[in-house]
């Protein structure tokens, strides 16, 4: 597109989705982190908003007809953290610890690494969850690159090898109406490459499994000398804490289809 300007006039609308609302319940009783979006999507459908973002985790990995994943920012930090109060490691903490997090894909991996501590389902903002520490919890699981962006002390990473993030996590998706050429080419200019093709093979991997946030699932890929490198994690939702775990490497997003594939056969063996 031509014509572009430089200095446009910027107004942000912060928009209280209900997923910011309802936080006395488990997000898999309503609807699942899609309740995070849902809302913004329908502004920009309306044109009350001419772009949207957001956190890729929290997204669908389907797409509502009419918008379009315009702009994928350079990854931040993918891992988990543990924020406890005397500077724990996940295998340092004391037996039986109480650790929050509402997340099913952080259950299923850390009782693999810890089967004695007792997981607490915690929902409310970053500060909140960070003020159960040593009063309601031993400690509490939160996404690094949130952590980072609100400007708050780092707590103990776990490591992808051991917690597989969400897929999508530490990406910023900038969503916009696909019939919107103007807005699409002005935000092109913050789309990074690998970021894209790393996110859309993950986002590949549940969505080959018809999977969202109500189901144990993980996904991590990054770039080795133009190989993608895929982690992946499902768990058997009827059988706590059961799951299955690969790595495997490829060339494009079908490498997703691939991973999802190969551990439905492993988790149907188990």
């Amino acid at each position: 597109m031509k014509n572009i300007k430089a200095d446009l006039d910027i107004e942000i609308q912060e928009i209280h989705t209900t997923g910011d609302r309802l936080v006395d319940v488990s997000l898999d009783e309503i609807g699942g982190k899609g309740l995070f979006v849902k809302d913004i999507e329908m502004h920009l459908l309306k044109g009350d908003i001419d772009v949207a973002v957001h956190s890729l985790k929290d997204m669908p990995t389907e797409i509502p007809e009419g918008l379009d994943l315009a702009a994928f920012v350079k990854r931040d930090d993918p891992r988990d953290m543990l924020f406890t109060g005397g500077n724990y490691t996940l295998y340092s903490l004391p037996k039986d610890a109480r650790i929050g997090t509402s997340s099913l894909r952080r259950k299923y991996q850390l009782k693999s690494e810890r089967p004695d501590i007792d997981i607490v389902n915690v929902r409310g903002n970053v500060t909140t969850r960070l003020d159960k520490v040593d009063k309601e919890l031993d400690g509490v699981i939160l996404a690094a690159a949130g952590i980072k962006r609100l400007g708050l002390k780092p707590g103990v990473p776990l490591e992808i090898d051991t917690v597989i993030p969400a897929p999508g996590q530490g990406v910023i998706a900038i969503e916009t109406r696909n019939n919107d050429e103007y807005m699409q080419a002005l935000v092109k200019g913050i789309d990074h490459g690998a970021t894209r093709l790393c996110s859309e093979t993950e986002r590949t991997f549940p969505r080959a499994l018809g999977a969202d946030c109500n189901f144990p699932v993980a996904a991590h890929a990054f770039i080795v000398g133009g190989d993608i490198i895929l982690h992946g994690m499902i768990g058997d939702i009827d059988r706590p804490y059961l799951m299955v775990k690969k790595t495997i490497r490829g060339r494009d997003t079908s490498l997703g289809r691939v991973l999802a594939e190969k551990l439905l056969v492993e988790l149907e063996k188990s």
